[in-house]
């Protein structure tokens, strides 16, 4: 498929088959008014995390991979454009990544260092180096194989992903690729996978991730084909996190993505009548959480005879 979150002709791996748009792509997409996402740049310290990185693994580098965090240097810590990132600059992130003889801090360090880079306007032309070997995505989607702390980097890295539209689009994209002895995923799948890993986290501050990377994906403007098959999944995982009852905040922001997923999918409407609980119990918390429970209402009540 397309990657691109709408439905596009089947994306071929050919040598003669043109790449898909967003793979060629070479600006950053205009930004266009949208609800506001919900982020943490307060979490995130780039000098600090950079520092701690080149600690951990920069005298296990080669040369060019020196180079690299240079690089990167300039890109996160200086705040440079993008353009400072040379051709071969993903290879690094296969090195770190993916070297066992790495230590676990400097995936840790790395993955804070792309919280930071997230929330820059020309981050999908880093994200685009990556294209080929998805090597972000690929270690994202081991999120259950890793420490706490790795997953609580990846929740808050995939949240601050929402503040432009070029990067949010990235989380969505459909495609499918098939890592080496796994089965096929994509990029809205790993997306997935995280949000409901953040949000059934024992660690109530990952959790906090969770529910923001919900509202986000909730809130995203697409077209619903994009969530066809993982809104009753992102659905499911709100459903269960109620039984957390959540203060206010956590609440509404669930709630309200819990009520877009009933327009992406049909499934879900239908999920919460037979799983439970139903938002109204809920009632009465706040105002605007009424409000959103009220037309989650409307929508069950298409299929309370069914």
């Amino acid at each position: 498929m397309e990657d691109v979150p709408a439905p596009e002709p089947v994306e071929n791996s050919q040598p003669q088959r043109a790449p898909p748009p967003e793979e060629i792509e070479s600006e950053p997409v205009p930004e266009v008014e949208r609800e506001p996402p919900i982020l943490f740049k307060e979490h995130v310290d780039a000098r600090r995390d950079f520092d701690e990185l080149v600690g951990c693994c920069m005298h296990m580098l080669s040369n060019e991979e020196q180079h690299h965090m240079e690089e990167l240097r300039t890109y996160v810590v200086e705040d440079d454009g993008a353009w400072t990132l040379g051709d071969g600059f993903g290879d690094l992130f296969a090195r770190i990544f993916n070297d066992t003889n790495i230590p676990d801090p400097a995936r840790l360090h790395l993955i804070r260092i792309l919280a930071v880079a997230a929330l820059k306007d020309d981050v999908i032309l880093l994200l685009h180096q990556d294209r080929k070997d998805h090597t972000i995505m690929n270690f994202a989607n081991k999120i259950e194989h890793v420490s706490p702390d790795l997953q609580e980097a990846i929740a808050l890295f995939f949240c601050n992903m929402f503040e432009h539209l070029s990067p949010s689009e990235w989380l969505l994209y459909i495609s499918e690729w098939t890592p080496e002895g796994a089965m096929p995923i994509s990029n809205i799948r790993v997306t997935t996978k995280v949000a409901v890993n953040a949000l059934l986290h024992s660690n109530p501050k990952v959790q906090e991730y969770g529910t923001a990377l919900m509202y986000n994906l909730g809130t995203k403007e697409v077209k619903t084909v994009v969530f066809d098959d993982v809104a009753p999944e992102l659905a499911m995982a709100i459903l269960q996190y109620f039984s957390t009852k959540p203060k206010e905040e956590l609440m509404w922001r669930t709630v309200t993505a819990l009520c877009r997923f009933c327009y992406a999918s049909p499934e879900v409407p239908s999920l919460i009548k037979m799983i439970g609980p139903e938002p109204n119990t809920f009632k009465g918390v706040s105002e605007r959480i009424d409000v959103v429970i009220e037309e989650i209402d409307a929508k069950l009540s298409r299929v309370r005879h069914f």
